[in-house]
Order: C-alpha cells, then sequence, then structure tokens
C-alpha cells in the first residue's frame, strides 16, 4: 500500500500539483494514521520528492530564481510558524484545519475553472456575427 501511495504522490507532486496533499489524505484515511504524523511524514517525503522535481526543471530552464528567492525566505520563516501552531494543536483540530485548506482550495479551483470557461464562452460569443 505504501508502495503506491508513494507512487501516486511523486507524481502528482513533480505535476506541481500538490503530491503531499494527497499523502496526507491518503495516510489518514487509509492507514488511520494520525494528522500530526500524517503530515510530518509529508515534510520528510517533500524533501527528496522536490529535489528531484528541482533539478528536472532547471535542467528544463522552467524555474524563475527572482521570484524564488523571495518565496523561499518567507516560506521558511512561514514553515517554522506553521509548525509551532501546529504543535500546539489537537489532531482533531488540525485535521478540520487542513479539511478547511482543502475546501478553500477546491473551491478557488472551481472559481478558476468557472471563470476560465465563462472568458472562453464570451471570446468565441463576439468571433460569430449573427
Amino acid at each position: 500500500m505504501e508502495i503506491i501511495f508513494g507512487l501516486v504522490s511523486g507524481i502528482v507532486s513533480s505535476l506541481g500539483m500538490g503530491g503531499g496533499t494527497i499523502l496526507i489524505l491518503l495516510l489518514s484515511i487509509f492507514l488511520n494514521t494520525e494528522q500530526h504524523i500524517a503530515q510530518a511524514t509529508n515534510l520528510v517525503f517533500f524533501v527528496p520528492t522536490s529535489i528531484t522535481a528541482i533539478i528536472m526543471n532547471i535542467k528544463n530552464k522552467k524555474i524563475n530564481w527572482k521570484v524564488s528567492k523571495d518565496i523561499i525566505i518567507y516560506g521558511v520563516i512561514g514553515a517554522f510558524i506553521g509548525s509551532l501552531i501546529s504543535n500546539y494543536l489537537p489532531d482533531l483540530k488540525l485535521k478540520k484545519v487542513f479539511g478547511i485548506f482543502l475546501l478553500f482550495i477546491a473551491f478557488f479551483q472551481i472559481y478558476e475553472i468557472y471563470s476560465s470557461y465563462t472568458k472562453n464562452k464570451k471570446a468565441n460569443n463576439k468571433g460569430i456575427k449573427k
């Protein structure tokens, strides 16, 4: 089971779509792993998979180094703050926070798809003259 979870999460992660999020869900739901442990396991999983993706993206010249520098600096600060907060949250509350985060992402993605659809529909309608 762990091999399948690793493969699925690695593929999704290398596509830049949050393989760790899927890994946390898989560990929590199918292996009944405590939320804190699932999230910490995800962080350990993240290091080698992201290094692999970084190497491939450097090779393909797809990294904006100027933007990356700022994101890394503030991401490290945010990770430190987030880990402090996480340590004080009970498991059930951390699961709820994680669930709300996933819902937020889902709603945002649905909104983006809908906006893109309506924009394309308007553009296509302008091209058609009656």
